[in-house]
């Protein structure tokens, strides 16, 4: 079982060599290839979740050299759920595309698999150095994804991407050096180790290196006022890509998470940050959501929701308090899959709408049919509602959904999440028994940022669906219907789960706290012996 850690890397690794080696053509035998290399990926990640949460962190060590020497991965609840979040998203996009994306340009396939090994190496590296390398790798596949399609606004979208994520690289090589340079180590156990000792030589040097650092990370999350990028990039990518994208910003506030619980959360430099990190986290949210109110385009709305998710992520980070955590994980993974499943609601909305001519702004419900032998009222006004062909309700029930997770309004699983973290943050009390400020100040901003959501996408979907056009009714092909539904419908299943699952979430969350686990793992894990040579002659 403990190789199984080093399969979600490996897997999409050869996946795409696979696939660079059929040549430009063969679309079919990629499309099945890449499909099955994701559901086993997937099957893969679940695997490992599930036995994290029974037998705690596993260690691995690829190389066979003792750590911190040579290269560790680690599994934790935490790192297994996002390796299912991300390859969920992985096998969606996949199928989105197969109906038409995958074409739109070459090496879709490939750099498709190359994200998700970047993004598995991400999750699952137990050495700073190493999440760079991961870092690097699912960047430069996402350089490629998201050009796919090409045209001039993903062109200029993919220079500011580029530019941002090049820099935010090369603070990321700064502060990994200058961290480096003091304690000798970029192993994450270690260095946690080194850092909970009693007195911490050269200080400030280590608190310099981390900011450095998190600044890196603030940018791969989208944190303001670095994340001007982030909207136009994932607003021009195409859906399937932008769908996928939904889970890049959360590696970076997967870093934060990682590297700041493991450094920061007890010791001699704990707290070290959390007021920068609420700050931020705080004024994303809210600036997000204003960005919503302020866009009519549904692309750049889906994207400014990634954004309100990543800043309430942050936030909840930068309370520092472990019950908080737990209701953010849970969130996490429900706002990531809204998200995904609206960038790819969003491409049937538009194709449905190209075309269309407006013949009444604001009807209530209206119908795109013709009312054909029913009874009329005195008015002359049809008795019942006119029928809506399936697919046209299959969207406006998703687009309500969507709304519902985003803005995080009952009774979908965004609430619960939100619902969790806020309960936790009034929960904390100062020494005169009063709530800090700063809890009021997180309760304000998640439910300002909330409400300004769904005020922005209510007014759209009143324009979207209450608008009475002269359109045929949209054509929903099964590979790109079935990803929605079944996105939405894993949020549904956190919903209906929620106990289990916020147990789950409570769980990671004082597992990162309680880093004597992680630190045992990593540096406990045992060397293979080497197989035995045979004697000469026999």
């Amino acid at each position: 079982m403990p190789h199984l850690i080093v399969a979600p890397i490996l897997l999409p690794m050869l996946t795409a060599a696979t696939m660079l080696l059929l040549g430009e053509g063969k679309r079919p035998a990629k499309r099945v290839l890449g499909m099955s290399s994701a559901l086993l990926g997937l099957a893969v990640s679940a695997a490992l979740l599930a036995w994290v949460n029974e037998y705690g962190v596993v260690a691995y060590l690829p190389g066979n050299w003792p750590a911190p020497f040579g290269i560790a991965l680690a599994v934790d609840r935490l790192s297994a759920g996002m390796l299912v979040l991300s390859w969920a998203l992985g096998t969606c996009a996949l199928s989105f595309a197969s109906a038409r994306w995958h074409r739109a340009g070459v090496h879709f396939h490939p750099l498709l698999q190359l994200q998700l090994m970047g993004l598995s190496g991400a999750f699952l590296t137990a050495d700073v150095f190493n999440l760079f390398v991961f870092f690097e790798i699912l960047l430069a596949a996402s350089y490629g994804l998201l050009l796919h399609g090409s045209g001039r606004p993903r062109v200029r979208a993919g220079v500011h991407y580029v530019a941002m994520n090049l820099a935010a690289s090369s603070l990321f090589l700064i502060g990994a050096s200058m961290i480096y340079g003091v304690t000798g180590t970029l192993n994450m156990a270690e260095l946690s180790a080194r850092l909970s000792e009693g007195a911490v030589a050269n200080r400030h040097l280590i608190d310099a290196g981390a900011a450095i650092l998190a600044v890196a990370f603030l940018v791969k999350a989208a944190a303001w006022p670095l994340n001007f990028w982030l909207v136009p990039a994932y607003s021009s990518a195409t859906p399937p890509v932008a769908a996928l994208f939904a889970v890049l910003t959360k590696v970076g506030v997967y870093a934060l998470v990682r590297l700041w619980t493991l450094m920061f959360a007890g010791g001699p430099l704990a707290g070290f940050g959390a007021d920068g990190l609420l700050a931020f986290g705080l004024v994303t949210a809210l600036l997000a959501a204003l960005g919503m109110i302020a866009s009519h385009r549904l692309a750049e709305q889906a994207a400014s929701g990634v954004v309100v998710s990543a800043g309430t992520l942050l936030a909840a980070l930068g309370l520092g308090q472990e019950a908080v955590l737990g209701g953010a994980v849970f969130y996490l993974v429900s706002s990531t899959l809204a998200s995904s499943a609206f960038f790819l609601l969003v491409d049937l909305v538009e194709r449905w709408r190209a075309g269309a001519t407006v013949v009444d702004e604001a009807p209530f419900l209206s119908a795109t049919l013709e009312a054909q032998d029913v009874n009329l009222d005195d008015e002359e006004e049809p008795l019942v509602a006119l029928p809506f062909p399936a697919s046209t309700a299959l969207m406006g029930l998703a687009f309500v959904a969507c709304t519902l997770l985003i803005s995080g309004l009952p009774p979908l699983s965004t609430f619960i999440g939100k619902l969790g973290m806020l309960s936790a943050a009034l929960a904390v009390r100062e020494e005169s028994g009063s709530i800090p400020a700063r809890s009021w100040l997180f309760v304000g901003v998640l439910l300002g940022s909330g409400l300004l959501t769904l005020i922005a996408l209510t007014r759209t979907g009143i324009r979207t669906f209450w608008a009475e056009m002269q359109r045929e009714p949209p054509r929903v092909r099964a590979p790109e219907g079935l990803p929605v539904v079944a996105l939405l419908a894993a949020c549904g299943a956190l919903t209906l789960a929620a106990a289990p699952t916020m147990e789950l979430a409570r769980a990671t969350a004082q597992s990162l706290y309680d880093r004597s686990g992680y630190i045992g793992a990593v540096l406990g894990a045992k060397v293979r012996p080497s197989p035995t040579a045979p004697e000469v002659g026999r």
